[in-house]
């Protein structure tokens, strides 16, 4: 989870790949709509990400009935949304992506191809309700290499507590 360019594609990938478990990227469930209202430089609102949110809740409870569990990107920017997730049943565990928001636009600057326009990256951390302390998780500073957040990340996720 985190804000937009924080990594979590990539990171959620590789530690889909390294734990051997199915990996989905969350923003290819969002709808035409959405991508195309977001493409044009509005921020989604609850009523738009309803849909996704089912889908992405949807993943989450099938995936977790396989019992090998799964990796799935996406922003979570909200408790509320988080706490949807969990309601599955599911043990959960959020990987929040900490960026700053300097870094964050850069970052979102070099991208190419993406629908996420750098002009809505102001919205993402208005919405953003970080990872509490009694929510299961982590957060990792998402500032330095790939490799070593994705180290960070598998150190959490396969920690002696989990």
């Amino acid at each position: 989870m985190g804000v937009s360019a924080s990594g979590k594609s990539t990171v959620g990938a590789r530690l889909a790949q390294r734990l051997g478990v199915p990996f989905l990227e969350g923003d290819d469930l969002h709808p035409a709509a959405n991508r195309a209202k977001m493409a044009s430089g509005h921020p989604l609102d609850d009523a738009d990400r309803r849909p996704w949110l089912a889908a992405l809740t949807e993943w989450v409870r099938v995936t977790a009935s396989s019992g090998h569990g799964g990796v799935a990107s996406c922003s979570a920017l909200k408790r509320a949304y988080r706490d949807q997730f969990r309601r599955t049943g599911a043990d959960v565990w959020f990987v929040y992506l900490a960026l700053d928001r300097e870094v964050a636009a850069e970052r979102i600057a070099r991208r190419k191809g993406h629908f996420m326009p750098p002009a809505l990256l102001d919205s993402q951390y208005a919405t953003l309700d970080p990872l509490h302390a009694d929510e299961p998780g982590v957060t990792i500073d998402a500032s330095g290499g790939t490799a070593q957040v994705v180290r960070a990340a598998l150190r959490s996720v396969c920690g002696p507590d989990r």
